[in-house]
């Protein structure tokens, strides 16, 4: 896998579309793994079921993290990945439509590194993740992997 990978986990197909459009029309060419809910997440992350034949070394650059998702929800899969030395270290950004103050204080107090809500505009959803491309996968230093 591209270390300069994303993983998307978002249930909502049409969500997931609109960002799979966003980061065409912003030129991101960085590969996209789309999961569909909070045990999928944790199943590729930490390689497991479907994909355990993956590296659970090899983690994505950037982890795009709905809060309301089927099975697991998206706090529970915060609070596994910072629980866990291998992902702990790993980049999430929470990207909800959830305006409620406590799941903004709790996603933090989990550790996730940035909060996002979803614009319901199209052209400034585009611009929301061209900022975010920009500066998680192109400025931002990345933390070493934990050894």
């Amino acid at each position: 896998m591209n270390s300069k990978s994303i993983l998307l986990v978002e249930d909502n197909p049409s969500d997931a579309a609109l960002a799979m459009r966003a980061f065409d029309r912003n030129k991101l060419l960085n590969p996209v793994i789309h999961v569909e809910d909070g045990q999928e997440a944790l199943d590729f992350l930490f390689a497991e079921r479907k994909y355990a034949h993956r590296n659970i070394e090899d983690l994505p650059a950037l982890i795009l993290l709905d809060l309301k998702l089927p099975l697991v929800d998206g706090l529970e899969v915060l609070r596994r990945v910072r629980e866990n030395p291998t992902t702990r270290r790993a980049l999430v950004v929470i990207l909800t439509t959830s305006k409620e103050e406590q799941d903004v204080a709790a996603s933090y107090d989990l550790g996730v590194n940035s909060y996002i809500r979803k614009p319901v505009d199209f052209n400034q959803f585009v611009e929301a993740i061209k900022q975010l491309g920009i500066y998680w996968l192109i400025l931002n230093e990345t933390p070493p992997p934990v050894k």
